[in-house]
């Protein structure tokens, strides 16, 4: 590989709600008052994972980002010259981060996941926050969270993260137990996501839920036979976070009592279900899409 001039970081990205900036101070100044001092949900001294980045994309995030540090990046030797290799190597140069040449077979030994690309990783395991900090956000933008209520499988996990970076998620909700990590599995498949994102841990999701309810947010839950419609709410202004029940059994019947909410996305063919990620990513969009045109009026 060959060093490869460092790309200029890339700014932060807008989000949709930025313009509500105003409304969202105010939402959080009364919740402030109501809600009591803020000791709910104290981060855990244990990580969520993500201590081992799999991938070419994700490893290179990883490295752009530089929210954390990274003790040594792996690649595989005999590869074919790639300018995603030769970008990940300028910027490991550039953090002062070993990048270390080895075998195929070394590197198979290592990784975690079936497809790495030819590139690891080892990096500090990332630290959950306080389900507070991610309502009272310093930087104006009205709450807007995802909720994972028992997504077991590291590659929806992974597709719900990618999108919800995308889409202008404001922060990350996980049970401690009886949900999928921040697995290499989950790292690759973001691609690079769980870097710009927050998370925070709660014991069980009905306790997050109600005190997100004291704090003035509005929890969403989809659930597939729900009679209202997703698109009929008025999500444009309001401190939301929506909620995504395991893959098979959805949302639990306590979840569902604690949701302000239960929705369903239509559905107009003959296949019972979408998939958890699929109808994460749309629900995402449907918000921020109502941002968007809040913003503007």
């Amino acid at each position: 590989m060959s060093p490869a001039p460092r790309r200029p970081r890339p700014q932060p990205k807008p989000r949709p709600n930025s313009t509500a900036k105003r409304g969202g101070q105010a939402v959080r100044a009364r919740n402030a008052r109501d809600a009591g001092p803020r000791t709910f949900g104290r981060k855990s001294d244990e990580g969520l994972g993500g201590d081992q980045v799999e991938g070419r994309r994700a490893v290179r995030e990883l490295l752009a980002a530089n929210t954390r540090s990274v003790t040594k990046v792996l690649v595989a030797s005999g590869q074919d010259p790639s300018e995603q290799l030769d970008e990940i190597e300028a910027l490991a140069q550039a953090a002062r981060v070993p990048l270390e040449l080895v075998s195929r077979a070394r590197l198979d030994s290592i990784a975690r996941t079936d497809v790495h690309q030819g590139v690891v990783a080892l990096t500090r395991a990332i630290q959950p926050v306080d389900l507070d900090d991610l309502i009272y956000t310093e930087q104006g933008h009205t709450p807007f969270l995802l909720v994972g209520a028992g997504i077991t499988d590291p590659r929806n996990l992974g597709a719900l993260l990618r999108s919800a970076e995308c889409a202008g998620v404001t922060g990350v909700v996980l049970p401690r137990h009886r949900s999928a990590r921040l697995s290499p599995t989950v790292a690759k498949t973001a691609a690079g996501a769980i870097e710009h994102l927050t998370f925070a841990t709660v014991p069980g999701i009905p306790v997050g839920l109600e005190r997100m309810a004291k704090l003035g947010v509005v929890t969403i839950g989809l659930a597939g036979e729900a009679k209202k419609s997703l698109f009929d709410l008025n999500l444009g202004n309001v401190p939301v976070a929506l909620v995504l029940g395991e893959e098979e059994r959805g949302l639990a019947p306590l979840v569902r009592k604690r949701c302000d909410e239960l929705v369903s996305i239509p559905q107009f063919g003959e296949v019972e279900s979408l998939n958890v990620s699929v109808a994460g990513a749309i629900a995402m969009y449907e918000v921020a899409r109502q941002r968007i045109v809040a913003s503007r009026t």
